[in-house]
């Protein structure tokens, strides 16, 4: 044994010692017992990963409220616990969608569909297939482009598709139908996800199976009579809300998202193969929402006094900050009297070798530095600082709100938004010593009794799918259902804001690529790399806009 070893050996022998200690009195043994309770149930099948909208999320959802109900909080939310909102879920085609050709009526799907950016209109009408006269139907076949292109590695069928109706539409044709009469398979599918901008007559795409029945005599009358129906999916969410009613000045915010990826409908799942699994989300982020309800245990038997305590339980935090978002712009007290806000978000799978925990938000207040330190003395945690107050959780919202917050992360793991993030990996030892160290954090505040100093940060750039050097600096808001990207922030000395752009503008376009939705905002960038120059066109109050923007 070296003499290094001799030394250290005590050492983490005595740091084992204090942290079981820590965690062995009979208070921590009840509240290691209450994790495994809702994690075990939040996280197992019978919810099917709580996709934000479903009937896993109701449940989560209802245990949370029995919980707030048990711990004796006040109701907060707009309807008792519950404050609910509808989540943008893409689009869909109605049931009264319909194409007759020669008295066929045909299937939607398998013999047409209408693009998603199709006008909802109806007509009757009996065009030549081949003659492109105003006020009829005009046919387009697909096959020439596809062929010429079909060694082209940029060639997109989509831009293509989209530039032939702005180009035809504007000759007078009463509708737009498409087909591919080659041998080229155009993988063409309704899109629920697609956000381009109606257009103000009907597109409409025939399939492969019904082109020789009726397109293959190009001097053929065809009588049609159609009706475009397409609509939005509406998705019914809500957060969870409880009270601590102190009669105090302040209030302190504490909260964690319940939501999940389900079976990975949304494509946010991080499983690269085509199982329809369910994702549990033990750690990601029932570990949150299960320590919420702890530190509400706590806080409720306290004598802490000096503040009231809200307790959030989100949803849609997986689909882009939703239900937060929704809360501060909705708030059930008034949100000028919140002292500060702490997030709880993948907290459940502390390394007990490495005893490091994240913690986001430290440059969001001068003062956290002195409460943070003071109250890790007996915890000895190795904490790691992050000092933005935005990033990919639910913080972010408040931060948005000039609220400071703070945001706790016991890091990444191989399980991340995969089916494996199971109950039984959770530390749940890990976890109650990290609930005994925010509570000392919200101790030290109560002793302090007064209203956290709240400072601007740095801007943390929140996660996508797709890959790019270059960023405007701007927070995309993910609950906009509209075509284009609206602006929830814009990031000081970055781009967008010294090109003019301000929080509620919508980006329409970056040089001749038109922007549908955030995914494509992010695809868009990866074109671009750092000195580029670019003109940007976005809407504002109506009205359109058009800057110069320099990466």
């Amino acid at each position: 044994m070296t003499t290094f070893l001799k030394f250290i050996l005590p050492v983490l022998l005595f740091s084992y010692q204090l942290g079981f200690a820590q965690t062995n009195s009979s208070a921590n043994r009840k509240t290691i017992s209450n994790l495994k309770e809702h994690i075990s149930y939040l996280a197992s099948d019978s919810l099917e990963g709580r996709r934000a909208g479903t009937k896993g999320e109701a449940l989560a959802q209802q245990y949370i409220i029995t919980q707030f109900k048990k711990i004796g909080l006040e109701p907060k939310g707009a309807d008792g616990f519950y404050q609910p909102f509808s989540i943008y879920g893409g689009k869909q085609i109605n049931r009264s969608t319909y194409l007759i050709i020669n008295g066929d009526s045909l299937t939607i799907n398998k013999d047409f569909f209408p693009f998603p950016f199709s006008a909802n209109s109806s007509l009757v009408a009996a065009p030549i297939v081949s003659v492109q006269e105003i006020s009829m139907p005009w046919f387009f076949d697909l096959k020439t482009i596809l062929e010429e292109n079909k060694t082209n590695p940029h060639f997109d069928l989509n831009e293509a598709i989209l530039s032939t109706i702005k180009k035809e539409s504007q000759k007078g044709p009463s509708a737009i139908i498409f087909f591919n009469s080659s041998e080229i398979e155009d993988g063409l599918a309704f899109e629920s996800k697609n956000k381009t901008s109606l257009f103000e007559i009907p597109v409409l795409y025939l399939t492969k199976g019904i082109i020789k029945k009726y397109l293959s005599d190009d001097s053929a009358t065809l009588n049609i009579d159609l009706k475009v129906d397409v609509g939005e999916i509406k998705r019914r969410a809500g957060n969870i809300i409880g009270y601590i009613d102190n009669s105090a000045a302040t209030t302190v915010v504490l909260g964690a998202h319940f939501d999940h990826l389900g079976y990975g409908e949304d494509g946010n799942s991080m499983l690269r193969t085509s199982e329809k699994l369910i994702h549990n989300g033990a750690d990601d982020n029932t570990s949150g929402t299960a320590a919420l309800i702890e530190l509400a245990r706590k806080l409720k038997s306290s004598t802490l006094k000096n503040n009231n305590y809200l307790f959030i339980a989100f949803s849609a935090e997986e689909l882009g900050l939703i239900g937060s978002k929704y809360f501060t712009e909705n708030p059930t007290i008034e949100l000028t009297r919140t002292n500060y806000m702490i997030n709880l978000d993948m907290v459940g799978r502390l390394n007990d070798s490495l005893n490091s925990i994240t913690v986001g938000g430290f440059g969001t207040s001068p003062q956290w530095n002195s409460i943070i330190n003071e109250a890790n003395k007996k915890n000895s945690f190795a904490l790691k600082f992050d000092s933005s107050g935005t990033g990919p959780s639910d913080h972010t919202s408040f931060y948005r709100k000039d609220i400071p917050v703070l945001f706790f992360f016991t890091g990444l793991h191989t399980d991340y938004h995969k089916p494996g993030d199971d109950f039984e990996k959770i530390n749940y030892r890990g976890e109650t010593r990290l609930i005994s160290f925010i509570y000392k954090i919200i101790l030290n505040t109560n002793y302090t009794n007064q209203k956290l100093v709240f400072a601007k940060t740095r801007e943390a750039q929140t996660t996508t799918s797709a890959r790019f050097s270059v960023s405007m600096g701007i927070m995309p808001d993910y609950s906009y259902s509209g075509a284009g990207v609206r602006c929830d922030g814009i990031s000081e000395g970055r781009p967008a804001q010294k090109a003019g752009i301000r929080t509620g503008d919508v980006i329409l376009q970056i040089n001749d690529y038109e922007i549908s939705s955030v995914e494509s905002y992010m695809q868009v960038l990866g074109k671009f790399k750092k000195g580029d120059r670019v003109i940007v066109k976005y809407s504002r109050s109506g009205e359109t806009l058009i800057t110069e923007v320099q990466f």
